[in-house]
């Protein structure tokens, strides 16, 4: 019975008993890989050249700016301007917490410093950062009256959604100027 056991865990590249040491028969498994050297001075200035950090300002600036669409188009749908304003904070609550987690970030973010304090740091602005939406959703109905939740909703939906397509939009013409560097 042990055999059986032992020689399934084999095959699956899983430990048993009879695998204790560790070696897995998969070809890509951190067994069979040789350490990376690591890079010399001007490599990691030549690496750096082309992978810039991607501008998180620009894409808090294309959430903004469609926080600004979603709210025109709030007011030109209905004229009211309850589901204008509901909108409007909608988008607010999506680049505010937004802008102050890309800020608190980018001091952990810096070059040389620790990686597990850097994760650390993101998670915790990521956590300031739901903090904040929650708690400016839950304040809405204190600055709006009553607010026209479905328009709230939207606005900070699109408002959020468009954070990744800032992002997309930032890599692809990082990738357009890299182009025309090696050409």
């Amino acid at each position: 019975m042990s055999k059986i056991n032992s020689g399934a865990a084999r095959g699956s590249g899983q430990r048993s008993p009879g695998n204790l040491s560790g070696g897995s028969h998969w070809p890509d498994s951190a067994a069979n890989e040789e350490e990376a050297a690591p890079l010399t001075a001007e490599q990691a200035r030549q690496w750096r050249a082309q992978h810039p950090q991607l501008p998180v300002w620009r894409a808090l600036l294309m959430q903004a700016l469609t926080g600004l669409v979603v709210t025109g188009l709030a007011w030109l749908l209905t004229r009211r301007p309850e589901v204008a304003w509901s909108a409007a904070y909608g988008a607010l609550a999506g680049v505010l917490p937004a802008a102050v987690a890309a800020r608190g970030t980018v001091r952990w973010a810096r070059p040389g410093f620790p990686p597990a304090a850097a994760l650390a740091g993101l998670l915790l602005w990521e956590g300031v950062k739901l903090v904040l939406t929650v708690g400016m959703l839950m304040a809405a109905p204190r600055f709006l009256g009553v607010p026209s939740w479905p328009a709230l909703l939207i606005g900070l939906a699109l408002t959020i959604k468009m954070y990744w397509l800032g992002l997309m939009w930032a890599r692809s013409k990082r990738s357009e100027s890299g182009q025309a560097h090696e050409e």
